[in-house]
């Protein structure tokens, strides 16, 4: 296909996708508040959060359209989800066509084990919110109190939650980059220290400054890797038992058998006699 054909079908993918996004919008905002009091209720289960007397779950705004941006974060947040399974399939249908038929059987089984990760994460996540926070809070002087804003409650909700669900899926992707060709256990076993330390790095920036945020995405991460790395193994070593030659490098300069092999032929059987008498010489 031709590079503007290309290019007017992903301006197509995009626009159904999007199209149907805004659609998924509409069911967050006619359900805006249910879902409001789900993403809140971490936050409001904490002491620390009934700050003003008889007013509940305290959160505050600080400018005339934090609370229209936040009703509209949480629109496109709640379309994300609903339509999630059309957008995914419109970024199928434009790069399916690319790919082989092995990697197509990959990505049909990958796709579902994916969200279900996703969604384990991003659980995760919202489960250890109110210890995290908790936490955070046992910081403040016995004289201060938490005033949280809703933009940043929720920036602080949706990054979490889609981070943990992002580090689930990690590891899947090591595993199907090994199914492929593209990265055998032998490297990842070179680099495993290395991969773990970053683990814990990644884990300690994109969560706050406590130690129940990194611990709770680390150690399901490292689980994950370990899982990933077995499966990785146990399918080089099938390989291998296939084919011998498979972890054989491309670059590597073969070994010659200077030794002479025997004809398949002598020189007797050079002339053989056709149906008239006659020699033919074999070529």
């Amino acid at each position: 296909m031709p590079l503007m054909d290309h290019l007017r079908e992903l301006r197509s993918r995009l626009a159904k996708a999007m199209l149907v996004l805004c659609l998924g919008a509409v069911v967050g905002f006619v359900f805006y508040d249910q879902i409001w009091d789900f993403l809140t209720e971490p936050y409001c289960s904490l002491p620390a959060s009934q700050v003003v007397e008889g007013g509940g779950c305290s959160l505050i705004v600080t400018g005339p359209f934090d609370a229209f941006f936040v009703a509209f974060k949480v629109w496109l947040f709640v379309g994300a989800l609903v339509t999630a399974p059309f957008w995914l399939y419109q970024l199928w249908a434009f790069v399916a066509p690319a790919l082989h038929s092995s990697e197509k059987k990959y990505a049909y089984i990958f796709a579902p084990v994916a969200g279900l990760l996703f969604i384990s994460g991003a659980a995760l996540a919202y489960t250890i919110t109110s210890l995290a926070l908790q936490m955070l809070f046992g910081f403040l002087p016995e004289d201060a109190d938490p005033f949280l804003t809703i933009g940043e409650y929720l920036s602080y909700m949706l990054i979490m939650m889609g981070m943990f669900g992002l580090g689930f899926v990690m590891p899947l992707l090591v595993i199907l980059l090994n199914l492929i060709g593209i990265l055998s256990h032998e490297a990842i076993a070179k680099w495993r220290r290395v991969i773990l330390f970053c683990v814990f790095v990644v884990a300690a920036v994109i969560t706050p400054a406590e130690p129940v945020s990194m611990l709770a995405l680390a150690i399901p991460l490292v689980a994950l890797f370990e899982v990933a790395e077995l499966f990785c193994f146990l399918n080089d070593r099938r390989k291998k038992r296939r084919d011998p030659t498979s972890d054989l490098d491309d670059d590597q300069i073969s070994e010659l058998d200077d030794q002479p092999s025997d004809l398949d032929y002598t020189p007797s059987s050079l002339d053989e006699p056709d149906s008239e008498g006659e020699s033919t010489k074999r070529s």
